[in-house]
């Protein structure tokens, strides 16, 4: 396998690999990695659909790619998904499958939409209950915390490795806007992982000017499960793969030398009886390791969502698996600290009119028009809870009935009390939560009770898991994609090692999957290699004068001296591009 950039083999149709008619493939979870492994095996490497199985222990697929409407509960999304142009793997897989809802695939589909209805926020914080925070698209990042960034971004991995976020940066860069808009956007904690901060800022530097207003970001219709999850799961039926629900992998056998390392048998456990298949060299086994959203928890409008600590059977597969073999990562680095990556979300279904209008007050835009509202979260910057809330175009389910409107909310500080309800966001019914959020759209106080009962049905769900991926950690704990050695088996999803990339996205999840697919049958086609924005100085330069509220780089020489110094700077092919991005002004 090898990573290729442009459009030559992005448009190329790789030959069919020799032998791939004798391999089966087996999956081990079907979330969006072995999902979109299974459509790269049978697209790029011609396999047969009806040699791929996949195993998962849920009675559906998609993995954390959900949306649903509970019996009795309501609509329930545990998160959404934040997607941009460059995700270059996704995309690549997007354009094979078919969309549900117009004549086109799925990408097509998406571009389209975001074509007309391009994404933005017009309010993308809040304080003192519901009022504009007017940040006004400012980072406010200081020359302390300009020079705390420059030396994160120059580190290299190992500089990195184990540490904190909070060990790297000072008071300044946490009290800034920009981390206010970082660490609501991508559920990032001072005690997260520094080495996953430098990735990211090398990953999205291309971002740094929509930070504020979020306009480089792009959204699906529908939640994430109508719109991704079911497109791909019917073509995946059609090309004969086999789903087997309700069955839960325990463990997995290897034969292990020095230089090979063999997947031998896959052991599951099936209504409620053991069983298993034995495997050869070509018999591949593509596994998912580790969860966020494993032990998630629902409550409902009169019960709290609980934090379940108990046995946890993705992580606990892990736990065996990598017991076997160094290479095969340390999942207790991720999977044993639920203090500190957990946090609580919440599913707000509006039932009349009143809340939605409190929400247009501060999006500025009619909830009910089926376009942008918020144009991803709003983030009340005073709450105790650090609550941030979000309105997809509605209707957000197919399902959901006209004068409905979806919101979904999460806190980072989940053990806080509220500042209305005077208890822990974790502690809280669905009710209490939404009282919570109707304090900080700026409803009366004496109209909050009320409307919690009767306007609103809200769904908790606690997730124990769901930022394990940020930990602090060094090489070695995640495993590699194909770990060295391995003849007939792969790590997949967002536990597992690839070069540049970040977690916690969907591209992540194609991209090992992809990865896998194209190592494992040897497929003669590139990976997209991850975007290139951190070696294009023009998105450098771009990024420095956002990060500097369009300040220029200072001069301190008279101004005579000043535009001669200018004149000779930009004289050259480096100062022309300065000027043109306006860090230096003549």
């Amino acid at each position: 396998m090898y990573y290729s950039s442009g459009n030559y083999e992005s448009f190329a149709r790789p030959r069919k690999p020799a032998g791939v008619d004798e391999k089966t493939a087996w999956f081990v979870g079907a979330g969006l990695a072995s999902m979109a492994s299974a459509v790269f095996m049978i697209r790029d490497g011609q396999m047969s659909g009806k040699n791929i199985t996949i195993l998962e222990r849920l009675r559906l697929p998609g993995g954390a790619l959900d949306g649903i409407k509970a019996p009795e509960k309501g609509f329930v999304i545990r998160g959404g998904r934040e997607m941009e142009d460059h995700m270059e793997c996704l995309w690549d897989l997007f354009r094979t499958i078919p969309s549900l809802e117009v004549d086109g695939s799925v990408l097509d589909e998406f571009y389209w939409l975001n074509k007309d209805d391009p994404n933005f926020s017009l309010c993308r914080a809040t304080e003192a209950r519901g009022r504009d925070a007017h940040l006004d698209n400012r980072f406010d990042v200081g020359a302390a915390a300009q020079k705390d960034l420059l030396k994160i971004f120059l580190a290299t991995r190992e500089e990195m490795a184990d540490k904190r976020i909070d060990e790297v940066f000072g008071r300044e860069f946490l009290d800034s806007n920009f981390w206010l808009y970082w660490r609501t956007m991508f559920a990032f904690e001072e005690w997260h992982s520094a080495l996953e901060m430098k990735l990211y800022l090398h990953r999205f530097i291309h971002h740094i000017k929509g930070m504020p207003d979020l306009s480089t970001l792009k959204f699906t219709r529908y939640n994430q499960y109508e719109s991704l999850v079911l497109p791909m799961y019917k073509w995946l039926l059609d090309q004969g793969v086999a789903f087997h629900f309700d069955t839960e992998v325990t463990d997995i056998d290897f034969d292990i030398a020095p230089d090979r390392k063999q997947a031998t048998r896959i052991h599951w456990n099936r209504d409620g009886r053991a069983g298993g298949v034995d495997l050869g060299p070509n018999d591949l086994v593509l596994t998912t390791i580790g969860s966020l959203t494993e032990n998630s928890d629902d409550g409902d409008h009169r019960t709290p969502a609980s934090l379940n600590t108990g046995p946890a059977p993705a992580w606990d597969l892990w736990r065996r698996i990598a017991a076997k073999d160094p290479s095969f990562g340390r999942p207790d680095v991720f999977g044993g600290h639920i203090d500190k990556t957990k946090w609580e979300s919440a599913t707000v279904t509006t039932q009349d009119e009143r809340i939605p209008e409190y929400i247009q007050k501060i999006c500025k835009r009619d909830p009910f028009s089926g376009k942008v509202v918020t144009g991803g979260i709003v983030t009340a910057r005073d709450s105790n809870w650090l609550m941030s809330w979000t309105v997809n175009r509605q209707p957000h389910f197919k399902a959901q009935p006209a004068d409905q409107i979806v919101v979904w909310v999460y806190g980072l500080f989940v053990d806080t009390p509220g500042n209305y309800v005077k208890k822990p966001m974790n502690q809280c019914t669905g009710e209490e939560i939404t009282q919570e959020w109707l304090y900080h759209l700026g409803v009366p106080e004496a109209d909050i009770h009320e409307l919690a009962a009767n306007g609103a049905k809200t769904v908790p769900v606690m997730m124990p898991y769901v930022t394990s991926f940020f930990m602090p950690r060094r090489a070695g704990d995640r495993p590699d994609v194909v770990p060295a050695g391995a003849v007939n088996f792969a790590f997949i999803g967002q536990f597992a090692e690839t070069t540049r990339d970040c977690i916690f996205t969907t591209e992540y999840s194609v991209r090992t999957g992809m990865e896998a697919a194209y190592q494992l049958l040897g497929i003669e086609r590139g990976v997209p290699e991850v975007f290139n924005s951190t070696y294009d100085i023009r998105k450098l330069i771009s990024a420095t004068v956002h990060l500097r509220d369009g300040k220029e780089l200072d001069l301190p020489v008279p101004e005579i001296l000043r535009k001669r110094l200018i004149g000779k700077i930009t004289d050259n092919e480096v100062g022309a591009l300065l000027a043109e991005y306006e860090l230096i002004k003549n």
